[in-house]
């Protein structure tokens, strides 16, 4: 059974751009193509032929790629067609209001065959896969992993930096230049006190990003971080970053998620130090440790590896003191030591300690 082939709209003034990305597309087999030299047109042809991809120039007369894309949008017949920009102008502004005002994405002149179809195939195949979930009742669930797949590309484009066991990531103050993420290993968030000592305030483990807090508001780095074992972190720039917030709304939604959960966990934590006796913080830092260690949240036997002077940065006391409630917590039975490890026996005993 021959599939039937989608139909696309080329919107382009530039005659040898049409024509060849017109040629291109047509040897593929796989589409019936469409052309339209101006504007003005190509709302004409998108409203009366109802393609199932655009290809918009930016820069054209009667009316420009924004008009085509602000017409189209406002008419609901049309606004669910996927809309590429094609645009001799690389700066990055005009990337960021396409992708505002809507558009899938973007190619920038000149370009190649392999660019032009990949684009296409790509925007193509997630239309298909959101027009499957919403007829399923499914829809949310593939937003979800479409902005997955795209963190995901987005880690695996980024350079990974190998820190050793300790060694500072980033600093108080310094600026944001990066959000990071753990490929392997883990990193731990702390203050410095002006006498020398550390309060831990987050771990993060392998697959979270951290660092993000500060590009997002737009601030130096209010904390550090440092690897708490041997690590590897994938150091993604913030303009890359920031372009793909642009671009997808729902990923900024999904990062100012993150960011309010860090912010009340933190607010727990300081309180904590403030009401909580020792044991309780000495409990309640094993909890955290131990919930960042594993992937599934269920488990109650959770191995750890911290080290006392980590530990003891984490429940914000002395490390003699950690040494003394670990003793007790063993003899109570909740903990067993293994060398430089902790094996908690039941995450659920340590969060019965009040006091």
């Amino acid at each position: 059974m021959q599939m039937k082939k989608r139909t696309i709209l080329i919107i382009e003034d530039n005659l040898e751009i049409r024509e060849g990305s017109a040629e291109i597309l047509e040897l593929t087999g796989e589409y019936d193509i469409i052309t339209a030299e101006n504007g003005m047109i190509g709302v004409e042809l998108a409203t009366k032929h109802h393609p199932d991809l655009i290809l918009c120039d930016i820069m054209m007369p009667e009316l420009d790629g924004y008009g085509v894309l602000y017409m189209l949008g406002k008419q609901e017949s049309t606004m669910h067609i996927p809309f590429i920009f094609i645009t001799a102008k690389s700066e990055r502004v005009d990337m960021r209001k396409a992708m505002e005002m809507g558009a899938d994405d973007y190619i920038v002149k000149p370009f190649d065959d392999i660019e032009l179809l990949n684009a296409i195939e790509s925007r193509l195949k997630k239309k298909d896969s959101l027009d499957l979930a919403a007829g399923n009742g499914r829809f949310l669930k593939l937003e979800e992993e479409e902005q997955n797949y795209l963190l995901e590309n987005l880690v695996k484009e980024a350079r990974v930096k190998k820190f050793k066991k300790k060694q500072l990531i980033y600093g108080t103050d310094d600026s944001p230049l990066f959000i990071y993420y753990v490929v392997k290993g883990k990193v731990r968030s702390f203050l410095n006190y002006q006498d020398g000592r550390e309060l831990s305030t987050d771990i993060h483990g392998d697959g979270h990003f951290f660092g993000y807090e500060s590009i997002l508001m737009n601030e130096n780095y209010t904390e550090s971080t440092a690897s708490l074992e041997d690590s590897e972190i994938a150091m993604i720039s913030r303009d890359v970053f920031f372009e793909l917030i642009y671009r997808k709304p729902g990923i900024a939604s999904k990062f100012i998620r993150m960011l309010s959960g860090n912010i009340k966990e933190k607010e727990e934590q300081m309180l904590g130090f403030a009401y909580d006796t020792v044991r309780k913080r000495v409990a309640s830092a094993l909890i955290q440790i131990a919930l960042k260690s594993t992937e599934n949240k269920d488990d109650d036997e959770v191995l750890i590896r911290i080290s006392r002077e980590d530990l003891a940065a984490f429940a914000g006391t002395a490390n003699e003191t950690i040494s003394r409630i670990l003793a007790e917590f063993k003899e109570e039975g909740i903990i067993i030591k293994e060398k430089t490890a902790i094996r908690i026996l039941s995450i659920k005993e340590l969060k019965k300690i009040k006091q």
